[in-house]
């Protein structure tokens, strides 16, 4: 169904994505701490528009998912703006590269930095908006692996907050209070997880033997009206 085709596209656009940045966190194992250092800082470097491309066929596949999502009246106001806020800020990130604060601030920089925030804090948000069980649907095993994981994006989120809450009240920059690299990483890994369950879910098509049915009433209907009358 062609509702259903933009979240096809999408799932397949976003793992492409997200694969080349595993490829890039492996080959990078060597040279990149992953417990201090965040993801972005593969795209610093000559090689770094491989891994701006990555993040934005993450983006654009996410805008597919959204697309069958509003299609199908599934997603809501909020969560379908929540969810394109996610994409907004993955696009910023991709676009506008990461920034060495150590020699001081940057546009780009504070861009980039405003795309992630963006970025994290509106998937968390979609996921629960859309999937929540006090909205009237059908559910199912997408929807409920899809909730769960945004609930513990959302724990991410609120852990990372306290966190920077407590170093800011003993006077520590708040990416020193807690391993960024290894957070940010499992921050990401939830809410990607977050975002493919609800991807399946969009490309999934509605009540199959509802269609079935459907489709059988309308040849049934058919076959009746070809039916001579009686004489």
């Amino acid at each position: 169904m062609r509702v259903h085709q933009p979240a096809r596209w999408g799932l397949g656009v976003a793992g492409a994505g997200i694969a080349v940045i595993v490829g890039l966190e492996v080959s990078s194992l060597d040279e990149l701490n992953p417990i201090r250092r965040t993801i972005s800082e593969h795209g610093l470097g000559p090689g770094g528009w491989i891994f701006a491309c990555a993040v934005g066929l993450l983006a654009a596949g996410s805008v597919g998912i959204g697309v069958s999502l509003a299609r199908r009246k599934l997603a809501g106001v909020a969560g379908t703006v929540s969810l394109m806020g996610w994409s907004v800020g993955l696009f910023m990130t991709a676009w506008f590269e990461k920034h060495d604060w150590s020699v001081g601030p940057s546009v780009s920089g504070s861009i980039h930095r405003v795309g992630s925030f963006m970025a994290f804090l509106c998937l968390p948000l979609a996921v629960v908006l859309i999937t929540g069980p006090w909205r009237r649907r059908e559910r199912s095993r997408a929807t409920l692996v899809a909730f769960g994981f945004g609930v513990c994006s959302v724990l991410w989120v609120a852990g990372i907050a306290t966190m920077v809450f407590i170093g800011t009240r003993n006077g520590l920059p708040w990416y020193r209070v807690m391993p960024l690299g290894l957070v940010e990483r499992g921050l990401a890994v939830t809410e990607v997880a977050a975002l493919l369950a609800l991807g399946v879910w969009a490309a999934t098509p509605g009540n199959r033997s509802l269609e079935a049915g459907l489709r059988a009433g309308g040849t049934a209907g058919s076959a009746a009206n070809l039916t001579p009358p009686h004489v």
